[in-house]
Formats: structure tokens, sequence, C-alpha cells
């Protein structure tokens, strides 16, 4: 029985770049037919979800918001933010091709390059080699992009390109293992499946030290279930607490190589720019340093507000507002959480749930009782154990990557609002 697969494949607005390697690709350009947000003040207005902009746009029959049919990206509203486990039916979507047609009977698996025994592995042979369990936050590296100024192509995403679940699957190591790594591997690519197509394909490397990390594996299901096609079906490489991107989808290929991958995604798209303010470089987690800008790899320290939603009337007269949203790190650990009520005069901790993975995320709450009628900017900023914060505001880059900027709303004080 032939089931839908999608292989990633960026919208770009530009020249498509041929004659590129097996596993190379082409950058995100600009998201067909869309006007992105990013000015920071998008953060208190439209295409917001939490503002209720988002019901200008389209959502499917699981009220997620559709950016693309044809090239399935879907976002989550930041109000369905209330299970630590993301439904898979709630979790984000960014696919950038159309969805193959492939038989699991005629998939495989290889595993080639700088080895001493290529493999190459049916369903059946990968779900021999015993499995983990991963809890794992995955962010779009563009999460946010609408709150950049200026403003920068591509989706516009804004708080919802991210979610938590539990990933299975063997290790990477222990498939690395199997095939015999030569000790002149240095960096392992992935590729998954594709239609036909002048395009390029989406590929790209990781280092051999979070190859062979424990928790870095190939995922065959999803929150106990086989992975839905959308999120890969039938494997993925998951890379924990890192960019989605390089947890490709619809696995076909592990190749190690001598050296980091060469390619558009690897050499021009998702960098940072060669000499980033030193936030962004902080925050990046980039070990790669050129001309051409450093590699993006961890998650950067972030907190997003999920209630109460931006622009909400509060009674004065009524409970105490909670104030509730999540927070994650990437490879690090969120030490702590703030939240600030009179527009970041004033700093007080949040409570973190009891939830918590290595690589996930973690809820955290903050009880407030309004002092008096008015408007007030509500602030969350998150730190992790190495002492990085969020930046009250965030400098702009070319890709619109990695917004981790302090998050806010806007909320309205009165006797008998609400």
């Amino acid at each position: 029985m032939d089931q839908r697969l999608t292989r990633r494949r960026f919208l770009a607005g530009g020249t498509k770049l041929a004659g590129a390697s097996l596993l190379a690709g082409m950058a995100e350009g600009a998201f067909g037919g869309l006007t992105p947000l990013s000015s920071r003040a998008a953060q208190n207005a439209a295409l917001s979800p939490q503002s209720g902009a988002g019901s200008r746009l389209e959502t499917d029959a699981h009220g997620m918001i559709v950016y693309s049919e044809e090239y399935i990206t879907r976002e989550m509203p930041v109000s369905f933010l209330d299970s630590w486990i993301t439904p898979t039916e709630h979790f984000f979507v960014r696919n950038n091709e159309h969805m193959p047609q492939i038989n699991l009977d005629e998939w495989r698996l290889s595993v080639t390059g700088e080895v001493a025994r290529p493999l190459t592995l049916t369903m059946a042979e990968l779900s021999k080699v015993e499995p983990r369990n991963v809890t794992n936050t995955i962010e779009c590296a563009g999460n946010g992009r609408a709150f950049f100024q200026p403003r920068i192509g591509g989706v516009p995403w804004t708080r919802g390109g991210v979610g938590n679940a539990v990933f299975r699957g063997p290790a990477l190591g222990a498939l690395l293992q199997l095939a015999g790594a030569k000790s002149t591997a240095r960096h392992v690519a992935f590729r998954g499946a594709a239609l036909p197509s002048p395009d390029p394909l989406f590929t790209r490397s990781i280092p051999m030290g979070k190859a062979q990390d424990q928790d870095t594996i190939v995922a065959t299901e999803m929150n106990g279930l086989p992975l839905t096609p959308e999120h890969g079906y039938p494997a993925r490489a998951l890379v924990p607490g890192w960019i989605g991107s390089a947890s490709i989808k619809w696995l076909t290929e592990i190749r190690l190589l001598t050296h980091e991958l060469a390619g558009y995604y690897m050499d021009s798209a998702y960098r940072l720019p060669a000499r980033p303010s030193q936030p962004a470089r902080e925050n990046a987690n980039v070990p790669v340093d050129s001309p051409r800008g450093s590699v993006i790899t961890s998650l950067p320290v972030k907190s997003i507000i999920a209630a109460p939603v931006d622009g909400s009337a509060i009674d004065l007269g009524g409970a105490q507002v909670r104030i509730f949203g999540a927070t994650w790190a990437g490879t690090s650990t969120v030490a702590r959480v703030e939240i600030s009520t009179d527009s970041g005069k004033s700093w007080q901790p949040a409570a973190l749930g009891s939830e918590h993975a290595r690589y996930a995320w973690r809820f955290w709450d903050f009880e407030w009782k309004p002092p008096e009628e008015g408007a007030y900017i509500v602030l969350s900023r998150a730190t992790d154990n190495r002492g990085r914060s969020q930046p009250l505001e965030l400098p702009s880059n070319p890709g619109g990557y990695l917004w981790n900027a302090m998050d806010r709303i806007r909320v309205t004080v009165g006797r008998g609002a609400g």
C-alpha cells in the first residue's frame, strides 16, 4: 500500500540553482504570495495568533494556521499551548516539496561514504536495532520571523513554529557503528526521498560528535505512533536541541563525509552573518566561523507567552491573572524565567513546571494581581544555565533566523473588563 510522503523543498522566490551535487540544496526564499510581517510592533499587531489577527488566515480541520497546502506549512496558534507533549495534529509542519508516493516494501535506508561496511536497511531490519525514546522540542529556525525589523521574506512565523514530542527510533550512533564508521569521518549528511525535480535536494550535515550523541536518533515513531507523512514517515533524522532543518525528513540516505557538506543549505542558508552582534553570536551557539558566516546549530534560549492573549481586557476586581507560557534552550538548560508587568522596569521569577527533559521545553506560570487600571506591557525573559538571557531587542539577519527577543503582550486593566 502506498503512503504519501513529503520531502523538504524551499519555496524560493529567486533564481533556481543548477549543477549542484546530490547532497546540496537551495536556500529559503520569499514565501510565494505572502507578505510577511516583520516589525517589532508586529508582536502586538497584525498576523499574531495571540492578537486574534490570525483569524484572517486559513485554518485546517485541527485549527492550525495554514500558510500553504501545496507545500504543507502550518503553524500552531499559541492558544493551543496547553499540553507538555504537543498532539501530533497540533505540531507545526514545514514541508518544502510535494509528497512523493512511497511503497514501504520498496523503501530502503542506506548508510554510505566513510564506512567499512555500507548498509542498506529495510524497515524490518531497521526495527531490529534497539530503539530509544527522546523527548525533543523542535523549532523552525524561522519561528518568530514576523517580528523582525525591517521586514524579512519567508514564512511569517510568529510563535507557533515549535512543538514538543516523544520520538522513538534507533540511535544514529548505533547505525554508524554497524556500518563501521571510519576515523576519517567528520560529518554525517542526511538525504530524504524526493520527486524528480530540476531543483537541488534539501540536505544538511552534522558533525560526528553530534551524530554520536546517544539522543540523536533515526525516528520512526512520534508520540507513540508511526510518523505521519507530514512529519517524515517512514523515518526521519532527529537532531535534538538543534534547529528543525537539521532533522531531515523522509530519510533514505545517511552519508559519512570527511568534511562538512558543501551545498547551498550549508554554505549560504541557515547561517548568521560573518560579524553578527554579540547577542546574536551567543544565542546562535555556532561553532563554525568563516567569511560566509556561521552555521546555525543549537536553538537559543527562549520563552513565549501563551496566556493571556495579546490585547486582553482584564477586570481589576477579578481574581489573580495567570500568566503562562513555555521556555526552551536547545542544547542548554533553562535556569529561570522572569516576568515583568511594567514594561521591563522590574522583574519577578516565574514558577517552572515539573515536566521537563534534557531537550524539551518547560512550562512556566506567574500569578499577577494588577495594582490599578491602565494599559500594561507584560514581558517574559528566560535565562539558560550559561547565563545567556533573551535580549530586549534582536538585530535583524538576512534569513530571519533565531528570533528570541523577550516575548511581550499588551493587556488593558479596568473595572468590569474581561
